[in-house]
């Protein structure tokens, strides 16, 4: 196992940003993975240069880990074709798989780590379960609320560009969510979960 990732390059880690590729999609409340991972990568200086495994990739060092960093091409519903391919090459079990979405039942601007658990309704985490064959991989959930009125599409609220207030603590939740990467591979999720979740 271990001559086998150092081969490889020793990615012991993948860290998943879900989100909608287009600039249609862009800065939208679905895409917040992609957000977190564009702050990490400016806190790290990070480049998603390299397009692999259908996904805009990048390594770094994080928490102590060589890790790669991932911002998967497909759409949402089909971002575990990325993931699975890239944990598969790496040899990556399931709990060294973070991945950070958007989250509607939660409250905006308020961060949900787990340590596992099921999609919840989401088509990315639902491609990710189906891809895996596991749904034992930890999550940074971003909290984007629910629209307030009932003539508000659900699908047109996660497409929706958040403005004002909403935009202000999103942008707080996202710089919380690209620090927690870190503390989740470092310290693991239940640790992460008592310093971020709320």
């Amino acid at each position: 196992m271990f001559f086998n990732r150092n081969k490889t390059g020793s990615i012991s880690w993948l860290v998943v940003g879900l989100g909608n590729p287009g600039s249609k999609y862009e800065n939208t409340r679905h895409n917040m993975g992609f957000l977190a991972l564009d702050i990490l990568a400016e806190k790290e200086k990070l480049k998603f240069n390299k397009l692999r495994f259908k996904a805009w990739t990048a390594t770094a060092e994080l928490g102590g880990e060589k890790v790669l960093v991932m911002k998967p091409q497909t759409y949402m519903n089909l971002s575990g074709e990325s993931v699975g391919e890239a944990a598969r090459f790496y040899k990556i079990p399931p709990e060294h798989v973070l991945v950070i979405s958007d989250d509607i039942s939660i409250g905006a601007g308020k961060l949900r780590i787990r340590p596992s658990g099921s999609a919840g309704g989401h088509n990315g985490l639902k491609s990710i379960i189906q891809h895996l064959g596991s749904d034992q991989f930890p999550r940074i959930k971003v909290g984007v609320g629910s629209p307030q009125h009932a003539e508000h599409d659900i699908v047109d609220w996660v497409i929706g560009k958040p403005m004002g207030e909403d935009a202000k603590v999103l942008t707080q939740a996202l710089e919380r969510a690209a620090e927690a990467v870190s503390a989740v591979i470092a310290q693991g999720p239940q640790k992460a979960m008592n310093k971020y979740n709320g």
